[in-house]
């Protein structure tokens, strides 16, 4: 396959992601309150990149807990209300993978999916899991959804005591659009503190779920559970998104589907 060769993230890449995650110079608040906070990177230069860190208090949520969640595939096909299709295509090393990821846009936006290389990395209190995106030749763009590119997107996970722990999601993602500013504005104000309160409540139901599902397989902590054929990384390279079809979906409006969902979910609780 020709193009960029990947590279898997050393110790170094780990550090720099977690400090991004940790800093707030020149990211603006969209949204704080009950434990969670939403802030926004302006790239107004280039109006089809988006930059998007969430963070979540989590008073009764171990770090473990969080960490099996986030990398339970079987678990996010129950509690990921946005996930179309998700799965597993190989493994690299024994904390890196490739992977597809295909998601619901609001309506009328086309869905996107993503083929990304997934690593993670226990660091002391913390944990981290990051993901870019990568081109694969047996799995080209789709005619019913937009291919987006992740440039960078994780997550960071910090114990704070023995039952509770801070998440940071960060997201550079390049949709492969011009979305309009309702869609930036929704994501910022209302979809991404959801999708965080959606982590929240698939963390507390975790336990009893994977009880009765396999509950001790976690290849995550233990590789050599990993099923996953080993994927040579000259099959990869890296998805540059100039090389991908960019849409116009700028002066779409919202549906009335949409906004009936966000005046139900927004009202008092």
């Amino acid at each position: 396959m020709s193009g960029e060769a990947v590279l898997i993230p050393d110790d170094r890449a780990f550090s720099s992601f977690k400090e991004e995650c940790q800093s707030e110079e020149g990211w603006n608040f969209t949204y704080n309150k009950n434990n969670i906070s939403v802030l926004i990177q302006g790239l107004e230069e280039d109006k089809s990149l988006h930059k998007i860190k969430c963070r979540m208090q989590c008073k009764d949520i171990p770090a473990e807990t969080m960490y099996d969640v986030l990398h339970d595939i079987e678990y996010r096909r129950k509690w990921d209300a946005n996930v179309i299709e998700t799965f597993d295509i190989g493994k690299l090393t024994v904390n890196a993978d490739v992977g597809y990821y295909s998601w619901k846009c609001p309506k009328p936006l086309k869905n996107r999916d993503v083929i990304t290389l997934r690593s993670w990395l226990p660091m002391g209190n913390d944990y981290i899991i990051m993901n870019y995106s990568v081109k694969h030749v047996k799995y080209p763009p789709k005619k019913d959804l937009v291919r987006a590119v992740s440039i960078q997107t994780g997550y960071l996970i910090q114990r704070t005591g023995p039952t509770s722990c801070t998440l940071s999601y960060l997201a550079h993602v390049d949709p492969r659009g011009s979305l309009p500013k309702w869609v930036v504005n929704k994501s910022s104000q209302f979809l991404a503190p959801k999708a965080m309160k959606r982590i929240s409540k698939a963390c507390l139901r975790y336990t009893e779920w994977k009880q009765k599902h396999n509950p001790a397989f976690k290849p995550w902590l233990y590789p050599e559970q990993n099923p996953l054929s080993s994927i040579p990384q000259g099959e990869l390279s890296i998805q540059h998104a100039e090389s991908l079809e960019n849409i116009d979906e700028s002066s779409l409006r919202e549906s009335k589907d949409e906004r009936a969902e966000h005046s139900d979910e927004e009202g008092p609780r």
